[in-house]
């Protein structure tokens, strides 16, 4: 392979994978002047570090944007996605790398999923949401970080059910972090 040219083809489908239909919007995109990119298209010269942002940024398979042959995603690939992972210890959320998961399985309307590890079992977790409704919620009461099944009651004031207990608070009195959406957990058999 020889990375001397092949400049033209590459920016060509760097156009295409970021949906684009002129060099021009290609430039602002990848945030250099139109005679930059002109000049390499003019010569053929190949924009490595171009091809590897567009990689990155869009998903697109780096074999395909280097030479043309292929597909222009993955198959294999585009159903995975990477996941934050966080890990409650001692009702602390600390930071706990990522976690590969199969995008099927996720709801579609999820915005910013992200795997809670909690004593062994795993919580898909959107830490984007609008409303306060009844389920299961990472939450922060004075501090302490837990999941807890959530129900709404009249007077704008909920029921914290745990384990041990249930009680009655006003909703700020409790910090939401997250919804809860998908419980991944062993079968104890």
């Amino acid at each position: 392979m020889n990375f001397d040219t092949g400049g033209r083809g590459a920016i060509e489908r760097m156009v295409e994978a970021y949906g684009f239909t002129t060099r021009q919007a290609l430039s602002n995109r990848l945030g250099i002047s139109k005679s930059t990119l002109a000049n390499r298209y003019m010569r053929d010269s190949f924009p490595a570090e171009w091809v590897i942002q567009c990689c990155l940024e869009t998903g697109v398979s780096l074999s395909w944007l280097v030479t043309g042959q292929g597909h222009m995603f993955d198959s294999r690939r585009t159903d995975i996605i990477e996941l934050d992972k966080k890990k409650i210890i001692e009702n602390t959320l600390y930071d706990c790398g990522f976690c590969i998961f199969d995008k099927v399985l996720l709801p579609s309307n999820v915005n910013k999923p992200v795997v809670i590890n909690d004593n062994e079992i795993n919580y898909i977790c959107e830490f984007s949401f609008s409303n306060i409704n009844d389920g299961f919620w990472l939450i922060d009461i004075d501090g302490n970080v837990s999941i807890k099944e959530i129900v709404n009651i009249p007077d704008d004031k909920i029921k914290i059910i745990t384990n041990r207990n249930n009680f009655d608070c006003n909703k700020e009195q409790v910090n939401f972090i997250a919804k809860v959406l998908l419980k991944i957990a062993k079968i104890v058999q």
